[in-house]
């Protein structure tokens, strides 16, 4: 007789949820199919939010990128559209983010390094040269600057005669997160959210197709955060966004139909999968219950995924594809439906082409090689997955709870609570990786001593900050200074009055007013945010 010892005491996923050895009918006692699965298409939506899922359209296979200048990234997407890229995905560098002009003292170092640094509406044009706004879906993962970086768009757009009603895309815009996790906040939470409904408000009515949030867990998650804290503080900080949309005098069914969610996608593959259709459920009953939603669009929880960053190695790199391999694989299951999947040198240096191609593929392998989207939700019914999403279910559900009765999310983020569940759980991560009670190949097991590096690593050249600030002193000489300055007047009486603050941004940027002096205009009105934790 084999051994009945097993090799470990106790199996649990990331989210501490025990795994039995085997599981039956009994483990989802009081499941009711009609209930808890439905249809595919249909209310709760735990199957999917489409009827015939990928047998009718597949995921958007969009590869996040953007590094150096304007023209550089440019290249990058249309590489990445010549090989079968379905939509584009923008990655800003951080001075952006943060509101600085490339020429700012504290934007010294960073320009172009995590992502493509934008000035002013000439580099958005360059950016997007010889790509049609009006047939591809562009996807801009920025949050603070949002409003502004999203105004220049839509100004290039209308330069080019592309109709605002025939863009798609989405424009991340989730400020909650950037104060739990991520730290590229600028303005007051108040103030954060001002804006954010702006844009809700302002796309509603004049952007109909586009996306005008993409709250974020894939930050969150990256920052530490279990699988079950990644979709709970997702929830919460989206019922933040809609009770603040509400406030603003928005109806539900008008903004609802177009908020979307970013994921990560990690490494315990049943659980991953079993977390999207979670939140797919969870999702659907608060919108109908909760939020009193009348419209099925309103109730469909839409979602990219991206597989996770922090679970790539520096060490034996090519392993990294194999990790993101089924980390796409678990958000395919799950019924993502846009998908970024890492590329292997990323915990070295910005991808290279080869490497982005070689991850792109990966997806293009699962959708029309291994046969996972020939059936919708193919692993719903299963006792482990079923019981896995219900207990998702019900510890997102105590998380929400508690959060409530903290007073809501900006209440739970300025007293330190979030932030802190977060810390914890990163810690005992990590400390279980030290034990080696959790192996990670090549890392603390499996070590290759004698590894050489053999990718070749791209790094930004040296000359990209001095080109960028020489092209915008030169945008600077240029232009009339004195439309520049009426329209940033016209931005700070919009600022003082609280009206919306779109418009007057728009006018700004196309009389070439620069990221950071508009972001300046509302530091000004708005003040700026220092954490502060008082638990």
């Amino acid at each position: 007789m084999p051994s009945e010892k097993e090799r470990k005491d106790k199996f649990l996923t990331s989210s501490q949820i025990e795994i039995k050895k085997v599981y039956s009918e009994q483990d989802i006692a009081g499941f009711d199919s009609s209930c808890h699965l439905g249809k595919p298409g249909q209310y709760p939506f735990t199957r999917g939010i489409y009827p015939t899922m990928y047998r009718g359209k597949l995921w958007t296979m969009r590869q996040y990128a953007g590094y150096g200048t304007a023209k550089e990234s440019n290249k990058r997407y249309r590489f990445l559209l010549s090989q079968g890229q379905t939509g584009l995905s923008v990655a800003f560098d951080l001075p952006t983010q943060l509101g600085l002009d490339s020429d700012h003292p504290q934007a010294h170092g960073e320009v172009g390094k995590a992502g493509v640094a934008i000035d002013t509406i000439e580099d958005m044009k360059i950016l997007f040269n010889d790509i049609p706004l009006d047939k591809v879906s562009v996807s801009m993962t920025i949050n603070s600057t949002a409003a502004i970086i999203l105004a220049m768009y839509l100004a290039l757009a209308r330069k080019k005669g592309i109709s605002w009603s025939k863009l798609s895309g989405t424009v991340q815009n989730d400020l909650l997160k950037e104060y739990i996790a991520r730290g590229t906040y600028i303005y007051p939470p108040s103030a954060s959210l001002k804006i954010t409904s702006d844009i809700l408000s302002f796309c509603q009515k004049n952007v109909p197709r586009w996306n005008t949030m993409s709250i974020s867990g894939y930050h969150i998650r990256e920052a530490g955060a279990t699988a079950v804290q990644e979709l709970a503080f997702t929830i919460a900080n989206a019922i933040t966004y809609v009770k603040a949309a509400l406030k603003a005098g928005l109806d539900v069914d008008t903004f609802a139909p177009r908020l979307s969610f970013f994921f990560a996608s990690h490494n315990n593959f049943f659980e991953e999968i079993a977390k999207f259709r979670a939140a797919r459920r969870i999702w659907a009953r608060l919108m109908r219950e909760k939020f009193k939603a009348k419209n099925p669009l309103s109730w469909k929880f839409r979602f990219h995924t991206q597989t996770s960053g922090v679970t790539l190695l520096a060490q034996q790199p090519d392993n990294n594809i194999a990790r993101v391999t089924f980390q796409a694989l678990a958000a395919v299951l799950g019924g993502t439906q846009s998908l970024h999947t890492n590329s292997r040198d990323e915990a070295l240096a910005l991808p290279s082409e080869e490497s982005a191609q070689i991850a792109l593929r990966t997806q293009q392998i699962i959708a029309h090689e291994s046969g996972v989207a020939d059936t919708v939700d193919p692993l719903g019914g299963s006792y482990f997955i079923e019981f896995l999403t219900n207990q998702i279910e019900e510890k997102v559900g105590e998380y929400l709870r508690k959060i409530e009765d903290l007073g809501g999310m900006l209440n739970a983020i300025e007293k330190g609570y979030v932030q802190k569940e977060i810390q914890e759980s990163a810690y005992t991560y990590q400390k279980k990786i030290e034990r080696k009670e959790q192996i990670i190949v090549g890392l603390n097991e499996y070590l290759n001593k004698r590894e050489k590096i053999h990718l070749r690593l791209y790094y930004p050249p040296e000359k990209v900050e001095k080109t960028q600030i020489e092209r915008l002193c030169s945008i600077k000489e240029k232009r009339s200074n004195e439309q520049v300055k009426n329209r940033l007047d016209s931005l700070k009486r919009a600022v003082e009055i609280e009206k919306n603050l779109l418009p007057p941004i728009i006018d700004a940027v196309k009389e070439m007013a620069t990221l950071g002096e508009i972001s300046s205009v509302l530091k000004e009105g708005y003040g700026t945010y220092d954490e502060s934790i008082t638990i």
